[in-house]
């Protein structure tokens, strides 16, 4: 829709309910086998979303994680993270036998060990497979024909990319020999023949995670709870879109990357970020029409019913650096045809429900492309409180806009009851300045929430985490690290007790947030 802004701008504005919703990224679910799982924890998470009145869960990237686990680290743009699929629910299905899950390691309870989750999920899901193919399961197996055929635009060469991967030993692509990294005609052909299995083996992975998202996401909305996805903007280096398409990306005739991607010195890390992602050859991508980008996009929207773009300033322009470098301080800012982009979208698929992860030294030229697609962008109440003028600070509650979702704090930040441990001595004197009140440890976390649901923004998200008022020990990620501890955390069974649903479901009706059942958000 359209509306006046109050500086006579015509502005695009997203039409979003006044709603609010919670930040769990499905690793966390508790279970008895190492990481959490689409099976009964994620299905009795939506119910207590329900019972506490919220329309939105909000969840990481679903891919495959690589290099550090990280989610915004994926080997595939398209597929989805085989750790998630539920045991239980093979054991159910005769996909996997008691026999087969007698070995179960004693998991600790509230982290995840991927290191072991990686060797002993893939052999029961190995073992999944062995059933499935030598048993007598016709009518999965009409199915997963039906999905290999609708998926094989993607799914085709991520399989090839994953059984290449194992028989090189988990080397990246650009580590292969020459014929495969180049994809020279005859070297993919034998390896198609050679791997044919594993080729199968692997894309019934992906059939097992896309049908159990799809039951996940129809329960969901028969709750009337609609799911928030995140993309990064870039994929990863060692991942099937780069080894699949490396005309569209900075690479060299080996394979090499010469420029990555990263961020300049900012709030997290006085050297910046390195990524290291490659970089796309937006000339290239513009040329074909930015085909590879509507399908990314259509794939999300198979998943999720509103999409938060992580990094979205780096459509605007985006910051180079030469490659190989220890640092992201030295680069340059290089523009992009972000305009041209999302128009292309919009044109092939219509109106994108996308949230622009606007967070950051965000220009002028950035708040241009947000608002000229209606986007709604980011405010983190935790930023809200520092800086000289903070009376001005963009993230205060009073200084929030309506077209904006706003949170306590996010996955890369601490939780806010950390965050408040931490905080210098002026964060604490200013919050206290808002809250009228002497704000402690144990009341800021729930303070902070009641700020969110009372601003004016359209959507107010919370981490779990602070929803059960958690200390530094649950945060999910510390950025520019490599922390075993960063993306493992997980809540106990028992946590999700209905005086926190009751809780935050009145604090949601009181607010104005709440949207009776049955209403479609």
């Amino acid at each position: 829709m359209l509306r006046n802004g109050s500086n006579s701008k015509l502005e695009v504005v997203m039409n979003l309910p006044r709603s609010s919703g919670i930040l769990l990224h499905p690793t966390s679910f508790p279970g008895r086998y190492g990481v959490g799982e689409l099976g009964a924890s994620a299905y009795a998470f939506l119910d207590w979303l329900f019972e506490a009145g919220q329309q939105w869960w909000q969840v990481l990237p679903l891919g495959p994680t690589g290099y550090g686990d990280s989610p915004y680290q994926s080997f595939s743009a398209f597929a989805g993270n085989p750790y998630l699929i539920s045991f239980d629910d093979l054991q159910k299905e005769g996909l996997l036998t008691e026999e087969d899950l007698a070995d179960t390691p004693d998991f600790p309870p509230g982290k995840v060990d991927y290191g072991w989750i990686y060797i002993w999920k893939f052999q029961k899901l190995r073992a999944a497979y062995t059933h499935f193919r030598d048993g007598d399961f016709g009518q999965l197996k009409a199915e997963f024909e039906t999905f290999k055929a609708e998926e094989s635009q993607w799914l085709s060469d991520y399989a090839l990319f994953m059984a290449l991967k194992d028989e090189n030993g988990g080397l990246p692509w650009n580590a292969w020999d020459l014929p495969i990294r180049r994809r020279e005609a005859q070297a993919m052909q034998e390896a198609r023949v050679r791997l044919a299995d594993d080729i199968e083996r692997i894309s019934f992975y992906q059939f097992l995670f896309f049908r159990a998202w799809t039951s996940i996401r129809k329960y969901a909305h028969s709750k009337g709870i609609q799911i928030i996805g995140d993309i990064p903007i870039f994929v990863a280096m060692d991942s099937a879109d780069a080894w699949a398409n490396p005309d569209q990306f900075y690479f060299d005739d080996l394979g090499q990357p010469t420029v990555v991607a990263g961020v300049p010195p900012d709030y997290f890390s006085e050297t910046g970020q390195l990524w290291g992602n490659p970089l796309y050859r937006w000339d290239i991508m513009q040329e074909r029409g930015f085909d590879w980008w509507i399908e990314r996009i259509k794939g999300c929207l198979k998943l999720y019913d509103l999409v938060r773009i992580d990094h979205f300033r780096g459509f605007e322009a985006y910051w180079e650096i030469q490659y190989p470098a220890e640092t992201a301080i030295n680069g340059q800012w290089v523009k992009a045809p972000g305009k041209a982009l999302f128009q292309k979208i919009r044109d092939a698929l219509g109106e994108i429900p996308i949230i622009a992860e606007d967070l950051g030294v965000i220009t002028p030229e950035v708040e241009d492309l947000r608002d000229s697609f209606g986007f709604p962008g980011m405010a983190i109440l935790q930023f809200a409180f520092g800086g000289g003028d903070w009376a001005s600070n963009a993230f205060l509650p009073e200084n929030l806009k309506e077209n904006q979702i706003v949170y306590t704090g996010t996955h890369d930040n601490d939780t806010t009851r950390g965050w408040f441990n931490s905080a210098k001595e002026d964060e604490k004197h200013h919050l206290n300045q808002v809250a009228h009140t002497e704000v402690t440890e144990d009341r800021v976390a729930w303070l902070l929430t009641e700020m969110a649901w009372r601003s004016r923004t359209k959507v107010a998200i919370v981490p779990l985490q602070d929803v059960l008022n958690l200390g530094t020990e649950a945060r999910m990620n510390l950025p520019g690290s490599l922390s075993d501890s960063n993306w493992s955390w997980r809540y106990p069974q028992g946590a999700l007790s209905p005086f926190v649903s009751r809780r935050l479901k009145s604090l949601t009706q009181e607010s104005g947030r709440y949207v009776q059942p049955g209403v479609t958000v």
